[in-house]
């Protein structure tokens, strides 16, 4: 895919479209990338907190896809032009109303999979690991609807029991880059 802009209508944000090496080849509105199946950059933020949970949201019903799903504190994508660090900062932020000032690059996931509404992801994803101390999570309900602490183990067991409750992606970093998640979580 060689210089690929697609910039048609005006269906929501710009995605930065990649290769398989995380090159930017072009940009294209989201919901045409979701559509098309293009591959693009993403974001995904995990935090946890003293007592060793992490911040789980369940998607709001009004989401373009994977609605009513629980996934990891944040998944996005960043604005062409900028850092994945400050992307996943500043959704981290909107979606949860929750700064984590230690937030690190803990892997790079790729993967393909059907989501609802006859989209597709094609994401190559910067996870990141944060932790939150102190105050309050504060969502914004039109991004979440639900949001709960869970220890890794038993998010990992209601996974395994309830497939269906959850985001594909949150079930493939569980099942791909589990060790990495889990030593973060121990770290």
């Amino acid at each position: 895919m060689a210089n690929v802009r697609i910039l048609d209508g005006s269906d929501g944000d710009t995605l930065v479209l990649v290769d398989d090496s995380d090159k930017q080849v072009g940009l294209a509105r989201k919901l045409e990338a979701h559509r098309r199946g293009l591959k693009h950059r993403a974001l995904s933020v995990f935090v946890r907190d003293v007592k060793g949970r992490m911040l789980l949201q369940q998607r709001a019903a009004g989401k373009y896809h994977s609605e009513g799903l629980w996934a990891n504190a944040c998944c996005s994508h960043p604005r062409p032009g900028e850092s994945n660090q400050q992307a996943a900062s500043r959704r981290l932020m909107e979606e949860m109303g929750v700064d984590c000032d230690d937030l690190t690059e803990l892997f790079v996931a790729r993967y393909r999979a059907q989501v609802s509404n006859e989209l597709t992801e094609d994401e190559v994803v910067h996870v990141f690991g944060g932790s939150f101390e102190t105050g309050a999570v504060a969502p914004d309900y039109d991004e979440v609807s639900d949001w709960k602490w869970m220890r890794y183990d038993e998010l990992k067991a209601d996974i395994a029991a309830h497939p269906e409750r959850y985001a594909v992606w949150l079930k493939h970093y569980l099942q791909n880059h589990g060790e990495a998640l889990a030593k973060w979580m121990q770290s």
